[in-house]
């Protein structure tokens, strides 16, 4: 072993450190490349990296302009609309009502696939409703928070976009190559949490739910006494347009501009002031560089710094003639980084950057390595008391998110098996 892979070890060993403990992710992931390429004698390999991360044009357009459009949908309140639209007709449902909110939570984040906008945008509605409806606020909440895997179908997620450009494929041509597989590992799911439901004993008829459930689901509501359904669909129009113009039509569109027609679309409807609408779309980008972008930069820092180093040569020796082992890294990897920070972000993206490119070399494609460090991430962070979703259903439903993840977690371990032999 080499003196500066045994550094990138420690490095890579004090980053896990540090984001378990909740720094800053940028700055850690940035501070720890950068060490690596000094210590290598290679610096401006880390600088090169992050010039060339900040300036990848579709990147830039297809995320910024989709958090644009999200900023937009939670301004005018055509989410709220949305979810009210959806869950008025499951109230007398009895203990089917569990995953019918499931199905219901699961199709709202295609059009809503933050995780944290999500709960915000569902959790005030859906959590009560499923408390008054017998249900203890754990499982209601881990209901809720769950059923985000949908998301990936949204072409506007930041991993679809990098997983597109690393393999050189259209976005939604990579979502339809695994759209069957997040179809099935969406209704295994909602299928999971029912079984946990019941083997908690988290169900019991109206009026003998435990005590201060009345009161958390009290007044939690935001759902809208009158549903627009112009408002309601306005989420759902950039989604729907990319798949009509990919399925049926020759003519292909962006996703920036099927962002841009959406904001139109909610802007008409609405009647919000279009000053306000504009403002906010450009913060939505603006946040999104910053956040999203944000930590695709860094984490091309740290990948970066890795290769300065030798660590993902000797990585990719390792797995070349053994696509199991490069399976086994994309799934676990990204899972365990996902449980110990909260997030499954930064996990992907890292794995994603330094090892992907690579899937050739040990058997496997581009897409199916990728996709699956993104999903088995996620699947890490609904396991994670840490998670910004799930602390934020925790606080609505008034329970620990120890008591959340309990339920969540068993569930998504059984989700990567899954996603390890079927993706």
């Amino acid at each position: 072993m080499t003196l500066n892979i045994a550094f990138a070890l420690v490095a890579v060993c004090v980053t896990v450190w540090a984001l378990i403990k909740r720094y800053e992710t940028r700055l850690v992931l940035i501070t720890a490349g950068l060490a690596m390429a000094l210590f290598s004698l290679k610096p401006m390999v880390a600088f090169q990296q992050f010039d060339k991360s900040m300036t990848n044009g579709s990147l830039i357009i297809a995320i910024c302009s989709a958090m644009g459009f999200a900023a937009v949908v939670s301004l005018t309140k055509c989410d709220v609309h949305l979810v009210a639209l959806l869950t008025r007709p499951l109230r007398k449902l009895g203990v089917l009502l569990l995953p019918a909110c499931m199905a219901v939570t699961s199709f709202c984040a295609v059009a809503i696939p933050s995780t944290a906008g999500l709960c915000a945008a569902v959790g005030p509605s859906m959590i009560p409703i499923l408390i008054r409806a017998g249900f203890k606020p754990s499982i209601a909440a881990a209901a809720i928070v769950c059923s985000t895997t949908p998301a990936l179908f949204n072409p506007g997620v930041s991993h679809n976009v990098f997983v597109a450009k690393l393999a050189g494929i259209e976005i939604m041509d990579l979502i339809g190559q695994f759209a069957y597989q997040l179809l099935g590992l969406s209704i295994a799911v909602i299928i999971g949490i029912t079984v946990v439901c019941f083997a908690y004993r988290d169900y019991k008829r109206p009026g003998q739910t435990a005590a201060g459930a009345d009161e958390a689901a009290a007044g939690a509501s935001n759902l809208p006494e009158k549903v627009n359904v112009l408002w309601a669909i306005a989420p759902l129009v950039p989604v729907s347009l990319l798949l009509y113009m990919t399925l049926f039509t020759s003519t292909k569109i962006s996703v920036a501009t099927a962002m841009l027609i959406g904001t139109i679309y909610a802007l008409a409807v609405t009647r919000t002031s279009p000053a306000e609408v504009s403002r906010k779309f450009f913060d939505g980008m603006g946040k999104g560089y910053g956040n999203i972008l944000g930590i695709i930069i860094a984490a091309g820092v740290f990948a970066a710094g890795l290769r300065a180093a030798g660590l993902v040569d000797l990585l990719v020796a390792a797995l070349t003639g053994s696509s199991e082992w490069a399976r086994i890294g994309g799934a676990f990897g990204p899972y365990l980084m996902g449980v110990l920070t909260g997030s499954g972000d930064a996990a992907a993206f890292a794995f994603n950057e330094a090892v992907t490119p690579h899937a050739a070399e040990f058997g496997m494609t581009i897409p199916s390595l990728g996709y699956l460090a993104v999903v088995c991430g996620s699947f890490g962070r609904l396991s994670s008391p840490l998670c910004g979703g799930l602390i934020l259903v925790a606080g609505i439903a008034g329970v620990s998110p120890i008591d959340i993840v309990k339920r969540s977690a068993p569930v998504m371990a059984v989700m990567l098996a899954a996603a390890y032999f079927f993706i």
